[in-house]
C-alpha cells in the first residue's frame, strides 16, 4: 500500500469573482509515494507545489481526479489523525510560549496530559528550542517559528509528514538540525513529503523527486539514478602513494596530478570502483577520498528541465501566433 497515491488530480481557480475564466494550477497529476521514503517536490514559484499539498490535506478541493493517503480517501478522519503538516508560512498565536503552543497542539490531537508533557520536552529538544520554551512566540525570529512549526507537525507522532518549504528562514545550524531530523524520521519508518527551493537539501535527503512546472509533472524518478547518469569520471585521491600503488592503478588508465603529498587520479566512469580501491589498498596506499565527478548537479538538472518546458511553450505560442496571422492574411485576401 502506498503512503500517498494521486490519480489525475486537477485544480482550477477562477480568475476573479465574476469571471468565467479559470487558471489551471494543477493539471492531471499522477504519482505515488512509497512508505518510509523521503519524497521531494521541486518546481519554480507557481508550479503547483503548495496547491498539491493543500489538496492532499483537504484545505482546498480538487476540480477533478482523486487521491488517497495510507490507503484511505482524502478527508477520511482516520487518515488525518496519522498526518503531520507544516505550511509554507506558519503563523501561530504569538502570545503563547513555545511550550504552551505545543501543549495546545497535543490537546487538539487528543493526547493526554502526561503524553503532552513528554512530547513537548522531546520535540523542543529535537528542534533546538529548549532554552526558548517559556518565551512568547512574538519574540521569535522567523527561523525559530519555522522550527516550532516542524515540532507541531510531529506532536502526534504521524506516519506521513507534509513539509512545505521546511528550510525557509533557517540559518545553517537550523538547516542541519532539520536535515538530521528528517533522516532520523526516515530511519524510524516515517514518510516525508516535502517541497523545497533549496536544491542541495533535496539532493542530500530525497530518495525520489518530482519536478512540477506550470502545474504539470515534468519528471519523476529515483534521485540516485537521475544523478548517476551524469557521472563523468571518478576522482581518487591518495596520500603520498608508493610506486607500487601507481603501477597497480595504471591498468585502469587514469590521468594523475600530484599536489604536494597528494596524488589525484581521474578514472573513467566505467571503472570498477571496488577493484580500484582493492588495488590501491593492497599496494599500501592511503586513501584520502573517492568521489564521482558529475556533469551536473540536481540544480543543473532541475533548471534544464524547467527551461526546456518554458522554451517548448514559447515555441508553441509563436507557432500559434504565426498560424493565426497566416489565417488572417488569407481571409483579407479573400
Amino acid at each position: 500500500m502506498w503512503a500517498v497515491e494521486i490519480t489525475e488530480l486537477t485544480k482550477d481557480y477562477r480568475l476573479g469573482f465574476w469571471s468565467k475564466k479559470h487558471k489551471r494550477a494543477l493539471d492531471r497529476l499522477s504519482l505515488a509515494v512509497d512508505r518510509g521514503e523521503v519524497f521531494g517536490l521541486l518546481g519554480p514559484n507557481g508550479a503547483g507545489k503548495t496547491t498539491l499539498m493543500k489538496l492532499l490535506l483537504r484545505l482546498t478541493f480538487p476540480t477533478a481526479g482523486s487521491a488517497s493517503i495510507l490507503g484511505r480517501p482524502l478527508g477520511d478522519v482516520r487518515a488525518h489523525a496519522r498526518l503531520g503538516y507544516l505550511p509554507e508560512n506558519p503563523y501561530f498565536y504569538d502570545h503563547l510560549t513555545a511550550a504552551e503552543f505545543l501543549n495546545y497542539a497535543g490537546w487538539l490531537c487528543g493526547l493526554d496530559a502526561a503524553e503532552r508533557r513528554r512530547r513537548c520536552r522531546e520535540l523542543l529538544e529535537r528542534v533546538g528550542l529548549v532554552a526558548s520554551a517559556t518565551v512568547p512566540m512574538r519574540r521569535f525570529s522567523k527561523g525559530m517559528v519555522q522550527r516550532l512549526g516542524i515540532a507541531q507537525a510531529l506532536v502526534n507522532d504521524p506516519e506521513v509528514i507534509f513539509l512545505d518549504e521546511p528550510m525557509s528562514g533557517l540559518d545553517p545550524l537550523g538547516r542541519r538540525q532539520v536535515r538530521d531530523l528528517i533522516l532520523d524520521l526516515r530511519r524510524n519508518g516515517k514518510t516525508i513529503f516535502f517541497s523545497t527551493h533549496i536544491l542541495p537539501d533535496a539532493e542530500a535527503l530525497c530518495d525520489r523527486v518530482a519536478v512540477l512546472n506550470g502545474g504539470r509533472l515534468q519528471d519523476l524518478g529515483n534521485l540516485q539514478e537521475i544523478l548517476r547518469s551524469s557521472v563523468e569520471s571518478i576522482e581518487l585521491v591518495l596520500h603520498d602513494p608508493p610506486q607500487q600503488a601507481l603501477e597497480a592503478l595504471a591498468v585502469f588508465h587514469p590521468t594523475s596530478t600530484r599536489n604536494g603529498n597528494s596524488v589525484r587520479f581521474a578514472l573513467p566512469a566505467s571503472a570498477d570502483v571496488n577493484a580500484v580501491l582493492n588495488a590501491a589498498l593492497a599496494a599500501g596506499a592511503r586513501v584520502v577520498s573517492l568521489n564521482p565527478v558529475k556533469l551536473f548537479s540536481l540544480e543543473d538538472y532541475f533548471l534544464s528541465r524547467v527551461q526546456a518546458r518554458v522554451q517548448a511553450r514559447v515555441q508553441e505560442s509563436t507557432a500559434g501566433s504565426a498560424e493565426g496571422s497566416a489565417r488572417g492574411a488569407e481571409s483579407d485576401r479573400g
